[in-house]
């Protein structure tokens, strides 16, 4: 055990965490040292963070946690590293400076609590929480622990995003902000319904990958990631690309002086599959802000069925926003942002400038948080854990707002807003669906609701019909406790 001041004590007493937890608490890792990492999670993506981890200098991946023991063994072989089961295991052990969770949605925000209170800094993927209460017990344990806690939003890492931002906010070359359109228009496909439930793989322990979560009946055919449509351990497609989309508008659009939308109102439905899926493959969404409202549309079906092109959803731009990117409209133009890249088009559609970096961000945004700890220093972060509860919370509450909805409301939904592009997407969002034997009458639709970001409620005349969907149960043995 290294020394523990009194200053450290007392932050660990205001965290909340008592000096029975002390010998949990890991050496932080020192300019000159090794980051010693855990990846919890063994999935597809707990392999690229795990590589990008082990092409960092100064930090090594030593342990893989994931309740698939097969999982655990394959991804720590290629590294040389001890697998385990129990992440558990990975927070208590001392040869553990930092951990990478990487872990299905529902086990974000405990995990990292966990791996605060254990003396472990913390690289989490995104989304960060399943409801904004959890995510903020997240942000507060981070604030009174002093723990280096990163959201994985790795576009915060490419240089892009700042030259875009600047071009937009202080050359100011396209004048003033009109609104943003988002898209996310990815085809993805049936995740089956069975008639009985889903037994888990052999060598997974089930209780452990559920924790948090409800032990309910699965009734998908595939055990791994097709968690992501079930509201009982996944976010959807919103959780899913929708916040690193959203997170992009609120660095470059807003730059990160809206934490989360003041009024939301959506529609939406799961069309065409009849599967175990609960998540919307339909969603659209406008969110008001003081200063100018964000548009979402979301599809994870085809133009047509068969096709192979996704869904279009232009509405009245001159040119239409990235399927996976957003559009921010201006009095001059009109800035096209997605992954990796940025055009600028004028008032015609005419190209006028790109923004591109030869930057894979994975590595670079691990590399990043290798950085931060090894200087102790968390405003070096390019995705502090904070700014991505906020992110997180655009798509939580686009979320609740589905979750939230009754009968659709065509009528409610055209009222919410003068803006012509609003009324043009509900057009797109809604045109296609006789293509696969379904009509507005088969989405839903919420009232327009007003949320406090200050208190991150809802307020005012619907708030009892979202409120519910801000906080979930936990299972005993699993629960999100409140930061002090």
């Amino acid at each position: 055990m290294p020394r523990i001041d009194r200053r450290h004590l007392l932050g660990l007493a205001a965290a909340g965490i008592g000096s029975a937890a002390l010998p949990r608490f890991a050496r932080a890792a020192g300019a000159n040292e090794e980051v010693r990492m855990a990846v919890l999670g063994a999935g597809g993506r707990g392999g690229e963070i795990a590589r990008a981890i082990h092409g960092t200098p100064g930090a090594k991946v030593v342990m893989v946690a994931d309740p698939d023991k097969g999982r655990a063994e394959m991804l720590a072989g290629k590294y040389n590293a001890q697998a385990v089961t129990d992440l558990r295991t990975a927070l208590d052990s001392d040869d553990i400076d930092a951990v990478a969770i990487t872990t299905c949605n529902h086990w974000h925000c405990l995990a990292s609590i966990w791996a605060i209170e254990a003396g472990k800094d913390v690289y989490v993927e995104k989304p960060l929480s399943h409801s904004q209460w959890e995510g903020r017990q997240v942000v507060l344990a981070a604030e009174k622990s002093g723990r280096i806690v990163q959201l994985g939003t790795q576009q915060r890492s490419d240089p892009i995003q700042m030259e875009a931002r600047q071009y937009l906010h202080e050359a100011k070359e396209l004048g003033e902000i009109k609104y943003v359109q988002a898209n996310r228009l990815g085809i993805r496909g049936s995740i089956g319904k069975r008639d009985t439930p889903l037994t888990p793989p052999a060598g997974v322990d089930y209780d452990l990958w559920l924790g948090p979560a409800a032990d309910e009946p699965i009734m998908r055919n595939n055990f791994h990631y097709d968690w992501h449509w079930d509201w009982n351990t996944g976010s959807g497609e919103m959780g899913n690309w929708g916040v690193h989309i959203l997170d992009d508008i609120r660095n470059v659009a807003y730059q990160d002086q809206v934490s989360t939308p003041s009024r939301l109102i959506c529609g939406g439905g799961r069309i065409g599959w009849n599967d175990a899926g609960e998540t919307p493959n339909v969603h659209f969404a406008l969110f008001e802000t003081e200063t100018f409202p964000t548009l979402i549309a979301l599809s994870n079906l085809p133009s047509k069925p068969g096709e192979k092109s996704p869904w279009s959803v232009q509405g009245k731009m001159k040119v239409a926003a990235p399927n996976s990117g957003y559009a921010i409209v201006c009095e001059g133009g009109t800035y096209l942002g997605q992954r990796g890249i940025g055009r600028v088009v004028d008032q015609d559609g005419k190209q006028v400038r790109t923004f591109k970096a030869k930057v894979s961000t994975i590595p670079a945004h691990v590399n990043n948080f290798v950085e931060a700890v090894r200087s102790r220093d968390a405003s070096s972060l390019a995705a502090p854990i904070e700014n991505g509860h906020h992110s997180t919370g655009w798509c939580n509450l686009a979320n609740v707002g589905f979750r939230a909805g009754g009968s659709f409301d065509a009528e409610q939904l055209s009222a919410a807003s003068d803006l012509p592009q609003w009324h043009a997407v509900m057009d797109d969002m809604t045109a296609p669906l006789s293509l696969f034997g379904a009509d507005a009458n088969d989405l839903v639709s919420c009232p327009m609701l007003e949320h406090d970001p200050r208190t991150e409620r809802f307020v005012g005349e619907h708030a009892d019909l979202a409120n519910p969907y801000l906080r979930r149960e936990y299972r005993s043995g699993y629960e999100v406790k409140p930061v002090a």
